[in-house]
């Protein structure tokens, strides 16, 4: 039911976190803020194909 996805930092471009998340219940692409150690600042990551 729940697949892995891949967070990537819109401003480097770097693939920084992988997470979960259930597909049927969140059918948009998923953006959380979280701390990019490339940029060293909080940006808001965005979930890959």
């Amino acid at each position: 039911m729940r697949d892995n996805i891949i967070l990537q930092c819109p401003d480097c471009k770097h693939r920084n976190y992988v997470t979960t998340k259930n597909k049927k219940k969140t059918t948009e692409r998923l953006e959380l803020a979280k701390y990019c150690n490339n940029c060293r600042k909080h940006t808001a990551h965005k979930e890959t194909k």
